[in-house]
């Protein structure tokens, strides 16, 4: 990192170490800054997401040509899971603003009657973003836009594993936002490090749960509110009353996009025993459909993204390896090659639940499978292991819906579907536990960035509580307990 940092950008160093002096004089603009949009009404913070929008629409081009540099993310899958999320968000949110902004009238108890009272949103002032490597863009600007609807200032700290997309992040807010406003900073965990000692109103992180702890220790140091985005095994479940070929479809497109670096894919795959050989085939043939139409090989497909670097590349590999080396057995798939961070579609079988694709996320393409005889035999699996951040279960079974839901807890669902809750903007969406906490998307990621601040109005020299004032004479008794039996 050099020594001074712009208004709006650091640029990163690997040798350099953050310039804390220059990291406190970004944070103390944005500071400084955030006093007067506290001030604005929605006309101008519609004005700053329409600007965001514009510039999303006239460069698809670079954001694609980013994408690809960094781990060869096919233009469509772009267009598809980074630009057009990005646009649902900011469509729905500049359609909502203006609501979402209002008071919220609640209603009156009757021992406070002739009082009213409301929710009043208040921007929270300066807010980080920390975002991830895997949708280095889309979870970028997602949580920016619900930080700019409600009014705050941004620092964002994008991947130094996605260099290229990086940089388009920077240049996007040189080019939309005030610089007093927004700020990208560029570095590795450092940076993050440094970043995470100043006194942020609010922390939006995603990432693995290991970070979020970090992130999570560092930010009660400021008392600063959080919302963390992470991650965990996902389950899949198939039962026997499922459409074994749209099961296999939505599974395959849902496990393999972005070669499986999605942190709501399908982790695993629980089959109820009886279909079991009939969806592995069913899967086989959907791969092919998708990723090997002309027969050429996965590897030879424009439509397949790479392992994001050598780093997770071998810690892919290390995970198959040991999967086979213990009993398991490739349904599908398997080849890797090193020089490209490439790894095929992969479905395996018969490999020990203490292995390392049973006990890690694995996010990748390489996609373990188990039968189940009874579906409480599933949820219990489900339910000795973390709490996932999405759960999918595929069933024709009224029946069977209710029991997953009701007993299998997770930060959201899918029912025969997968990933696809994600686009759904009125939807909250957020994990449990270890996969995450609070939560994001339309009203609900405005309301993670807003102060909801609750206020009661009382007209002037009357309350029905003035009849509860001491001293407490016999009839001041007899009201308390009047109120305390009826209201």
């Amino acid at each position: 990192m050099p020594s001074t940092i712009s208004a709006t950008s650091a640029t990163a160093a690997t040798a350099a170490a953050p310039d804390t002096a220059a990291l406190h004089a970004t944070f103390d603009r944005l500071r400084a800054r955030s006093a007067a949009l506290r001030q604005e009404g929605w006309e101008p913070r519609a004005a700053r997401l329409r600007k965001l929008g514009e510039w999303l629409t006239n460069n698809q081009k670079r954001i694609q040509q980013a994408l690809y540099a960094d781990f060869r993310k096919p233009a469509q899958e772009v267009d598809l899971s980074e630009i057009y999320t990005s646009q649902i968000e900011l469509k729905h949110t500049l359609q909502h603003l203006k609501k979402w902004m209002s008071r919220r009238r609640v209603g009156t108890p009757l021992p406070l009657l002739g009082a009213h009272g409301w929710m009043q949103p208040e921007p929270k002032g300066v807010v980080l973003i920390i975002a991830p490597w895997n949708y280095p863009f889309y979870l970028a600007i997602d949580p920016l836009i619900s930080a700019l609807a409600a009014g705050n200032c941004c620092l964002i700290k994008p991947s130094e594993m996605t260099p290229a997309t990086s940089r388009l992040l920077r240049e996007l807010v040189e080019e939309t936002f005030e610089p007093t406003e927004v700020v990208v900073c560029e570095g590795d965990k450092d940076l993050s490090t440094a970043l995470l000692r100043l006194p942020f109103d609010h922390i939006f992180f995603t990432g693995s749960p290991q970070v979020g702890k970090v992130v999570m220790r560092a930010a009660a140091e400021h008392l600063t509110s959080v919302t963390l985005e992470l991650g965990g095994k996902s389950p899949v479940v198939v039962d026997e009353t499922a459409n074994l070929r749209d099961a296999a479809e939505k599974i395959v497109w849902g496990k393999f996009l972005n070669a499986g670096q999605t942190c709501v894919a399908p982790d695993y795959l629980l089959v109820q025993e009886q279909v079991r050989d009939e969806l592995v085939q069913e899967i086989r043939q959907a791969t092919r459909r998708l990723h090997d139409p002309n027969g050429t090989g996965v590897q030879h497909s424009d439509s397949f993204a790479r392992i994001v670097n050598s780093h997770h590349f071998e810690r892919l590999s290390q995970l198959l390896e040991e999967g086979q080396r213990r009993g398991g057995t490739l349904e599908m798939g398997g080849i890797v090659d090193a020089a490209e961070c490439f790894i095929e579609p992969t479905l395996i079988s018969g490999v020990p639940v203490d292995a390392g694709l049973w006990r890690e996320e694995i996010f990748g393409p390489i996609l373990p499978l188990r039968t189940y005889r009874t579906l409480p035999e599933a949820v219990d699996f489900v339910n000795e292991r973390p709490r996932p951040l999405a759960l999918y279960l595929f069933s024709r079974s009224a029946e069977n819906r209710r029991y997953l839901l009701q007993n299998a807890p997770s930060g959201g669902a899918a029912i025969n579907d997968t990933v696809v809750h994600l686009m759904h903007p009125e939807l909250p969406f957020g994990g449990l536990g270890n996969s995450g906490m609070g939560r994001c998307h339309g009203r609900y990621g405005f309301d993670a960035f807003s102060n909801l601040k609750g206020v009661l109005q009382q007209r002037v020299g009357q309350t029905s509580v003035k009849l509860l004032y001491p001293p407490y004479t016999s009839k001041v008794k007899r009201m308390i307990e009047l109120v305390m039996r009826w209201f």
